[in-house]
């Protein structure tokens, strides 16, 4: 049986409440980068404003951002890029209130679910069983390789391990990733992996220590830098394999988010935060499936970014999956803790588990 997408059932707006609500009210801005009082915060959810007699969704939203109406459309907005006299939603009810309704069970996921109040083990962690849920992503990913568009949010921990590159490259080469959005030390230690045949200084094989070891990765850096961009470095060094030279050779998109522990960084690190949280939001706004994996800070952020839905080219409106992958049981909660309420949590190690990914695609190793 082929993949279904869960069918999306919209508010029932001939619902006399509904039908009665006010229109919101909107608020000028009353300065650049400043929303008015009272101001409508948005959520990962589907949210509705009720407008010239009209329930409007947001199409691209996400999460504490404001609401804006452009005369046409609700434009989801971040604080510091409101313009003075912009129209601004106001208002911090949700169910119609103030002519806003948020939606969040257009899905069902909070729908015939026949749990008890009380229950044990409801929560994600090393004691739960993560089979089934390898067998609805290989069941995702295979739809979303030709119907959507898939996400990888990335820590460094795959660089660190021959089989977990190999089983990335893999995947990136099957057309199971469209996007990465990681950090310089992913790309770092790949290319120190592809350069000196070590991560910070660990044989990639062996993981044992180098002699200099420690210098291996300031080296590729530095070679990097000297080369002037990645994809020349990748030609001139003579290198074909791992994660960047995936990337590169298929031409999918990746995002190098600067970090203030960086060294070098690589000539494509974005070192300005808001220049980099705006080249991620480029790559999540079409996000179908976003998967998160050993990185706390960008796992949170591309959380924040990521709405529980997305509205398509033909209007339809289809969920978005989410997945953080960590050893960690923190980072799974706190994601969750962060509002990412949609957010499916599998703690494993991520080496193990995207080279099990892989061999679930049936993507054999080279």
């Amino acid at each position: 049986m082929s993949f279904q997408l869960r069918p999306y059932t919209p508010p029932d707006f001939s619902d006399p409440i509904l039908l009665a609500a006010p229109e919101v009210r909107l608020v000028p801005a009353p300065a650049d980068g400043v929303a008015p009082e009272g101001y409508h915060a948005m959520s990962i959810f589907p949210e509705y404003f009720k407008i010239g007699a009209q329930w409007h969704l947001a199409e691209e939203s996400r999460m504490d951002c404001v609401a804006v109406w452009t005369g046409k459309r609700i434009d989801v907005r971040e604080f510091r890029r409101l313009k003075q006299g912009e129209l601004v939603a106001v208002g911090r009810t949700e169910q119609g209130e103030e002519g806003i309704l948020v939606h969040p069970d257009g899905f069902g996921e909070g729908q015939g679910s026949g749990r008890d109040v009380f229950a044990f083990r409801q929560g994600r962690s090393r004691e739960t069983a993560f089979s089934r849920d390898y067998d609805e992503l290989y069941e995702l990913l295979r739809h979303e390789k030709d119907h959507g568009k898939v996400v990888w949010v990335m820590g460094p921990a795959f660089a660190f391990d021959h089989d977990a590159r190999d089983a990335f490259a893999r995947l990136i080469r099957g057309g199971y990733v469209h996007a990465v959005l990681a950090g310089n030390a992913l790309a770092t230690h790949d290319l120190e992996a592809a350069y000196r045949s070590t991560a910070l200084g660990q044989n990639i094989y062996t993981q044992e220590s180098q002699p200099l070891g420690h210098y291996n990765h300031l080296d590729t850096i530095n070679a990097v830098r000297f080369h002037g961009s990645i994809p020349a470095f990748l030609q001139a060094e003579h290198i074909h394999d791992g994660i960047l030279h995936a990337l590169e050779e298929t031409g999918v998109p990746y995002v190098l988010a600067g970090s203030i522990r960086d060294d070098g960084p690589l000539p494509p690190v974005i070192g300005n935060v808001y220049e980099a949280q705006d080249a991620m939001r480029d790559q999540v706004r079409g996000a179908t499936t976003v998967i998160c994996m050993a990185t706390t800070l960008h796992t949170i952020a591309t959380g924040n970014m990521t709405p529980s839905y997305r509205v398509m080219a033909d209007g339809t409106v289809r969920q978005v999956y989410f997945y953080c992958v960590d050893i960690s049981e923190f980072t799974v909660n706190k994601l969750s803790d962060r509002g990412s309420l949609s957010a499916r949590g599998i703690v494993t190690n991520v080496q193990d588990f995207i080279v099990n990914l892989a061999r679930g695609l049936g993507l054999k190793a080279l």
